[in-house]
């Protein structure tokens, strides 16, 4: 992949990192547009916070080329820290300090003018509706309620890109769904770049403009949600017969069979899932006079992306530094 410095709010050239002989990083290309939603996928130990570190200037990589809104990491890691926000997989919140008190001690961190802080904290209370909770300490907050406040803190700055390391782990689903609301909020409003890590496929979905695949060190797969669906394949019916005479009948019949189940007669066959398709099956089984008791349409979803290039997940420990 060639990247564009100049245009990439966050870019990166042959990005390696091994501890020892265990290679995390082997030469990873990144190219994200400004004001999107950018997903890394992969599983657990897969290396993904390690990009997060490095690009935040947490940790320093062994090799590549790295730019963050046209700032080089390694040579300007303090102008690369003014313009990114970070949101790690554990909370920063203090949880002694009430949700106002830790808006108030980030924005001190940020220099923002004294009437600003007290401005800018009101104004980010009511934007993740933690008004009524403003006063109480974060430790009697629910987790949902605290990654909000997190993320809020995270938005003291201003900054660019915000940097989130799994940021729906342990979320209920209904806070999970309102994080992403506010997450596709300050890309679709205010131009903010979204880095984002999950293990959630539904999240990556829901909010990424562009998904890679990271897998033994390597990126597999980059593209849109839909372009890697359509990588993979993978379209299929199913159709469940109600006796095993007709069951029988539509596997002798139907030549493009891929699977079967004899126990609960069903068949699957290859099905892209459009509406063409679907009438040309429909009038196939009528020709044949095979009378279906249930149809089921399963067309490819990210879920058949992770697995088919990554196989069946194995954890594999990041070492710890």
């Amino acid at each position: 992949m060639t990247t564009d410095p100049g245009r990439a709010a966050v870019a990166a050239t042959a990005l390696r990192k091994a501890y020892g002989d265990h290679v995390v990083l082997d030469g990873i290309d990144l190219d994200i547009p400004a004001g999107s939603v950018f997903a890394l996928l992969g599983p657990n130990g897969a290396g993904k916070t390690t990009v997060v570190q490095i690009l935040s200037t947490l940790i320093r990589a062994d090799a590549g080329e790295l730019r963050v809104v046209g700032h080089d990491v390694v040579r300007d890691p303090d102008a690369v820290r003014a313009a990114i926000g970070v949101t790690g997989q554990f909370s920063a919140v203090d949880p002694f300090l009430t949700g106002e008190e830790n808006l108030l001690l980030m924005a001190c961190l940020n220099h923002l003018p004294r009437r600003e802080r007290r401005r800018s904290a009101a104004e980010l209370l009511a934007r993740f509706d933690l008004v009524d909770a403003a006063r109480k300490p974060a430790a009697t907050y629910s987790g949902g309620m605290r990654r909000r406040l997190d993320l809020a803190m995270t938005l003291v700055g201003r900054p660019r890109v915000i940097f989130l390391d799994e940021p729906t782990t342990g979320l209920d689903p209904r806070s999970r769904r309102t994080m992403w609301e506010i997450i596709r909020a300050l890309v679709d409003d205010e131009g903010v770049t979204i880095f984002l890590t999950t293990q959630y496929l539904e999240e990556a979905d829901r909010l990424a403009d562009r998904i890679a695949v990271l897998h033994r060190g390597k990126l597999v797969a980059e593209g849109s949600p839909e372009q890697l669906k359509r990588q993979v394949g993978g379209g299929h019916v199913t159709l469940r017969f109600a006796d095993p005479r007709g069951y029988e009948h539509a596997a002798r019949t139907l030549a493009d069979v891929v699977s079967r189940d004899d126990e609960a007669y069903t068949l699957q066959i290859p099905g892209r899932g459009d509406v063409r398709s679907l009438r040309a099956l429909l009038d196939r089984l009528d020709r044949a006079s095979l009378t279906v008791d249930e149809l089921r349409l399963h067309t490819p979803d990210l879920d058949d992306v992770f697995f088919a290039l990554t196989g069946n997940p194995v954890t594999e420990r990041e070492p710890v530094r």
